[in-house]
């Protein structure tokens, strides 16, 4: 009779907190049984904070993020600028990212040389000031080379077409399939992002309908 009323009692606070408790019914102590469903009702709303204070940073990272994006000094093209009169070459891609995963965040330019040597140009976002460069290993240079020939429009000067629509925070060649083409990134202040082609040899910029496609599909997957 005791444990029926111990249970209900922790039943019904369980209730009241919004929580649930599962309380075991046992020919021994009822003191324990009371004692399992707190501490029951306490691992669940443990968990419920962890997942909240996740969800908090992945809020800040991403305003991080933005911030860090709409507060360079140097844009992309200067920042491919600065790259080539460091290592010369064709400028192939550039992009605003943090530094071997550190808190510091560089422009990272890809530079193909004349004798299909490619480097990774490091750009100082404040100053333009080029903070290193080593070589990488690729192995899609034929392509590259391929998808450049007969172009007109640069790195650069598709980084400068597409800064028209936000910040760039990124431009890269995209040598597959059949429409070749500058494919840049740019993010708002508020942390908005969208995808762009720049035609290599006009320097039109277009919306990438490919990445608003994909982005519908997600939000069907997501409401499925």
């Amino acid at each position: 009779m005791k444990r029926n009323i111990v249970i209900a009692a922790v039943t019904a606070a369980a209730l009241i907190g919004g929580g649930t408790a599962t309380a075991l019914a046992t020919t021994g102590d009822d003191q324990g049984s009371a004692r399992q469903a707190a501490t029951t009702q306490l691992s669940n709303d443990d968990v419920r904070d962890d997942q909240d204070d996740a969800g908090d940073r992945d809020d800040r990272d991403d305003r991080d993020d933005a911030e860090k994006t709409v507060s360079a000094d140097v844009t992309a093209s200067e920042a491919i600028a600065s790259a080539l009169k460091h290592t010369s070459g064709t400028a192939v891609s550039a992009e605003l990212d943090d530094e071997d995963d550190s808190a510091k965040v560089v422009w990272k330019v890809d530079v193909l040389s004349g004798d299909n040597t490619w480097h990774s140009v490091s750009v100082d976002p404040a100053s333009g000031k080029v903070l290193g460069a080593h070589t990488d290993d690729e192995d899609d240079t034929a392509q590259v080379r391929a998808a450049l020939k007969g172009s007109s429009v640069t790195a650069e000067e598709a980084a400068k077409a597409a800064a028209g629509k936000g910040v760039v925070t990124s431009v890269d060649l995209d040598e597959d399939g059949k429409d070749k083409s500058w494919e840049a990134e740019t993010r708002t202040s508020a942390g908005a992002e969208k995808d762009w082609k720049v035609d290599l040899a006009s320097g039109k910029v277009t919306a990438d309908r490919s990445d608003a496609q994909d982005d519908d599909a997600d939000d069907v997957d997501d409401q499925d």
